[in-house]
């Protein structure tokens, strides 16, 4: 059996970590939206249109799932309001690093809405459980979900509820969910 090939540049040691990643749990994590979100806006607007070469379906159903657990978050105490709607069409898009247009969003909103008037919370809740597998995708979906729960001041009881529930359904324990909220709670960015 050959060893793995080292596909680092020449001078890097390994274990050193990947030219473009820092050593803070943060900073990487928030890069996987800003990855799915490149994925995402990548996306030709009309269905019909041959995919590019190097489109990540998986990517971008990972930046929808991101996108409905916070959509979920800002609907947990039944309604949202044009202002909350442009609130969290900023932040998301500020998230994305501007890499999602407006009207991409607005489009998605659109259609998580119908999803949720059609299925109702609990079943939303189950499929965005279902949809994420790895951990760490896990963990950033609550994250970004905490940090909408925080976008409108104080996290309200429904909202908390929302997050517990995603966990549950992710099979993580409890205490994600505070830990999510606490890094939420700290200045920065999504």
């Amino acid at each position: 059996m050959s060893a793995p090939i080292d596909r680092r540049p020449r001078g890097i040691a390994p274990g050193a970590p990947r030219i473009g990643t820092t050593e803070t749990p943060r900073a990487r994590v928030a890069s996987i939206l800003a990855q799915a979100a490149r994925a995402y806006s990548a996306r030709p607007p009309i269905e019909d249109v041959t995919m590019p070469t190097g489109f990540d379906p998986a990517a971008v159903a990972l930046f929808e799932t991101i996108i409905e657990a916070a959509f979920l978050v800002a609907n947990a105490d039944g309604h949202f309001d044009e202002a909350e709607r442009r609130r969290f069409q900023a932040i998301v898009v500020d998230a994305c690093q501007n890499l999602v247009h407006e009207k991409q969003l607005e489009a998605l909103l659109a259609d998580l809405g119908e999803m949720l008037a059609e299925d109702g919370m609990e079943k939303r809740i189950a499929m965005v459980a279902r949809t994420i597998g790895r951990t760490e995708h896990q963990r950033e979906v609550l994250r970004v979900a905490a940090f909408m729960a925080h976008a409108s001041g104080d996290v309200s009881a429904p909202e908390h509820g929302v997050l517990e529930q995603l966990a549950r359904g992710f099979k993580l324990d409890a205490a994600v969910v505070d830990e999510v909220l606490a890094q939420a709670a700290e200045p920065g960015k999504v």
